[in-house]
């Protein structure tokens, strides 16, 4: 018996190294997809899932040019935040992610228990992703990360996460063939990737699998366990609405440290609730649209938005309607002053650019770099440093 025992292990090493040295000799990505596939099988092999079901995984697995066409052609964000946040945050979602609440009060009590995060925060997402469950995507999954992983635009993201799901379909998770979801790769009710499912899954409903895209306890917990591991703070807020003195230095504000809300209140920043329980905390104050529009305070909290989407447009949406749903108020719209059209955005950062600012891409976007630049101009101008780009500040430059 030993002798035999011995036999099989050195059989299993010889088999483990032949497998990696064929991964190492596929090319990492591109070229014919039949080669690329055997490299993904002995990558896959090595890691330890049996071939039996990496043959499974990767039988009929084919290139999707949409998949392709979608990557090539991603939209640019260029909503204002009242408009995204008043399509996104509808009466309707409101009305929908209340009944979810209290439809699945135990589920999401046990989320907050075991994960400290509360239901708004999950239910939230779970609205702004797939609408509750309803759009979750029709790329087929395992074709759609074979595609990005074969693609030589980002293999280093996508290969892992195939990789992840051949080990799903190990565990009876992901159907190779059947299993639908968004063109990037990420699956379920609150459209996560492969390999963040195999780490954080939860079993919410007991059967022994993680379906986050049929089973709402799982995809809820799962997405519980995955918010507490980008950093949630129990019992923390995220984001609080507040109201504005006439003067303030709005140089200061944004996502940058250095302040804590506190800091704010004494400068006569308001909560709209009233509550200045975490005058504690560190806080930015952010101001989507600039002094006359909505106002926020956010806390360390905020930051798993931007862990989530780095828009700051969504994470500031999604975290609004995350408060809405916990009870606060509809915001205060506000007056903001007219924006920047694409071109007249390109424009002010050509500007900006010019005067020796990093703008990044010249995308017409109003994104951090931006922003950024446009507070330092409009303190050398001598005028609010709220960071909103407007006609007056084009003309100005």
């Amino acid at each position: 018996m030993a002798k035999a025992r011995i036999l099989t292990l050195a059989a299993a090493t010889l088999a483990l190294l032949s497998a990696g040295s064929a991964w190492a000799q596929s090319p990492a990505c591109g070229g014919d997809l039949q080669t690329f596939l055997a490299g993904v099988r002995a990558e896959a092999v090595a890691a330890g899932i049996p071939a039996a079901a990496v043959d499974q995984a990767l039988a009929g697995a084919a290139i999707d040019q949409k998949v392709l066409s979608r990557d090539r052609a991603q939209g640019v964000f260029r909503q204002t935040f009242l408009e995204f946040s008043r399509r996104t945050v509808s009466q309707a979602r409101l009305d929908i992610g209340r009944a979810k609440l209290n439809e699945l009060s135990s589920v999401f009590q046990r989320a907050e228990q075991e994960f400290g995060v509360p239901g708004p925060v999950i239910a939230a997402f779970w609205a702004m992703e797939t609408d509750f469950g309803v759009v979750q995507g029709d790329f087929n999954t395992r074709n759609a990360l074979v595609t990005l992983a074969h693609d030589c635009r980002r293999p280093e993201l996508f290969r892992p996460q195939l990789i992840a799901a051949i080990r799903m379909v190990e565990h009876g998770d992901l159907d190779p063939r059947g299993t639908t979801g968004a063109w990037a790769g990420e699956v379920g009710q609150v459209q996560m990737l492969p390999e963040d499912i195999i780490a954080f899954g939860v079993d919410g409903d007991g059967d022994g699998h993680v379906n986050v895209k049929a089973s709402s306890p799982d995809a809820i917990l799962t997405a519980a366990k995955f918010i507490q591991h980008l950093g949630f703070k129990r019992g923390e807020p995220w984001i609080q609405e507040v109201t504005l003195p006439e003067s303030l230095p709005f140089e200061k504000t944004g996502l940058q440290p250095g302040m804590t809300a506190g800091d704010w209140f004494a400068l006569g920043v308001a909560p709209r609730d009233g509550d200045t329980s975490f005058a504690s905390l560190g806080a930015s104050l952010v101001l989507p649209q600039g002094r006359m529009g909505p106002a926020f305070i956010t806390y360390p909290n905020f930051n798993i938005y931007l862990e989530w989407n780095q828009s700051f447009i969504y994470t500031t949406s999604a975290a609004y309607f995350a408060t809405r749903l916990a009870g606060a108020p509809p915001y205060a719209r506000g007056e903001p002053e007219q924006g920047l059209g694409d071109e007249q955005m390109k424009a002010l950062q050509v500007k900006l650019q010019g005067l020796g600012h990093d703008v990044g891409k010249i995308d017409g976007i109003l994104g951090s770099g931006t922003r950024a630049a446009i507070q330092k101009e409009q303190l050398r101008l001598g005028v609010p440093a709220d960071g909103w780009a407007t006609p007056a500040l084009l003309n100005a430059l």
